[in-house]
């Protein structure tokens, strides 16, 4: 696979992108002067050069549904830092475990899980306790959700400054 380096106009339809993943093609278009075929390769391409891995749903909350996802932070120490992929590998079993982080310092993992219920995150805990290789968490729930966003734009944008309280 040959990766031709990014220029400004892949640069500025990251940023769109991670704006809004869903801008037509025709609108990304018209942002940087190209055709909705050529936003379309371009697109393409960066998909296959890993520079664009994915597309994520971000829920909101449904005003319908009496469920709102509990979400838990828990801290892992493992037995063995240098020989945990067996802890890893499990993990990755667990469907409520949304995100896990190897980290330096103190603890050995950030796992962040997402469930329907208190209940739900207790049973998680439990069996993410028990994992072999595991030899203690430490765990916290959220309360609510004060920032939420999409991960940081790409290099060479410039983001609002913050305002003064």
């Amino acid at each position: 696979m040959t990766m031709r380096p990014r220029d400004d106009i892949d640069a500025q339809l990251l940023r769109e992108l991670t704006k809004n993943a869903r801008t037509p093609l025709v609108t990304l278009g018209n942002k940087v002067r190209l055709s909705r075929n050529a936003v379309k390769q371009r697109i393409e391409r960066l998909e296959r050069d890993g520079v664009i891995e994915g597309y994520t749903l971000v829920r909101g909350h449904d005003a319908g549904s009496q469920e709102t996802p509990i979400s838990a932070v828990l801290f892992v120490y493992r037995s063995d830092r240098m020989r945990g992929s067996d802890v890893l590998a499990a993990l990755a079993q667990v469907p409520e475990v949304t995100r896990c982080d190897i980290l330096t310092g103190d603890y050995d993992l950030f796992v962040l899980l997402e469930a329907r219920s208190v209940e739900r995150i207790k049973e998680v805990w439990e069996s993410i306790a028990a994992i072999p290789g595991v030899s203690d968490t430490v765990t916290s729930l959220s309360l609510s959700t004060a920032i939420r966003r999409s991960p940081p734009a790409p290099a060479g944008h410039t983001p609002p400054p913050i305002a003064d309280a």
